[in-house]
């Protein structure tokens, strides 16, 4: 019988299955599950922060170099920029003087290589976008409630987890997951982008683990 594309896996859920359980162990790291039950402090966010200025500054950085990629563009929206929220956010939780204080950890180094290195990559950049993003809108509004709750944050000092100019999230991750599923990749690169996003979530899983390390 002939399968037709159509038939095929999205690359949406491609990366949703592909990635399930580098995801789940990502998750359930030991730092993060201490952070979201209230068992560390406020310093132990700021110190998530801090790296994920890093993170975001390098993902937002290339996105001139995407735009130039053919579709690239159809995955950038200027409502999902954060690395101004979290500069926001440093400033209040650490002070004016943050950028001469914050410092990136060796994982962080290396999430941001990865990063770089995606900039001429359709499916590698896709995936890391995937992964952040859609993150930040789905589990990271959990993340914020637990900030709230047990440390007191909010709404200054959190504002990375508030997409202002996106009201509703479902309807807007859906456009982006339509947008995931129209690019134009053959099988090579939606391999290439699913085994990305599987290393993206393990970068994400040894930042946790050199925050951790800090944050007993």
């Amino acid at each position: 019988m002939t399968i037709l594309a159509t038939d095929r896996p999205t690359l949406s859920s491609r990366l949703r299955e592909g990635t399930r359980e580098e995801h789940e162990s990502a998750e359930s790291s030991g730092f993060i599950s201490r952070l979201m039950s209230g068992g560390l402090s406020v310093d132990a966010y700021v110190a998530l922060a801090s790296q994920q200025f890093f993170v975001y500054s390098a993902l937002e950085a290339i996105a001139d170099d995407v735009r130039t990629l053919p579709q690239g563009s159809s995955l950038l929206f200027d409502e999902l920029t954060r690395t101004p929220s979290i500069a926001r956010d440093l400033e209040h939780l650490v002070g004016p003087d943050w950028r001469a204080i914050v410092m990136p950890l060796p994982a962080t180094v290396r999430y941001v290589e990865a990063l770089e290195a995606s900039a001429t990559s359709l499916p590698r950049y896709a995936a890391h976008a995937y992964t952040r993003y859609l993150g930040d809108l789905s589990g990271g509004q959990i993340i914020k409630r637990m900030l709230e709750r047990h440390y007191g944050l909010g709404p200054e000092g959190i504002t990375f987890y508030s997409f202002e100019e996106i009201p509703k999230s479902k309807p807007f991750k859906d456009v982006y997951r339509e947008r995931l599923d129209g690019l134009e990749l053959d099988e090579e690169q939606l391999a290439e982008a699913v085994a990305e996003a599987k290393g993206a979530f393990r970068l994400n899983q040894d930042l946790f683990a050199d925050l951790g390390a800090q944050h007993c």
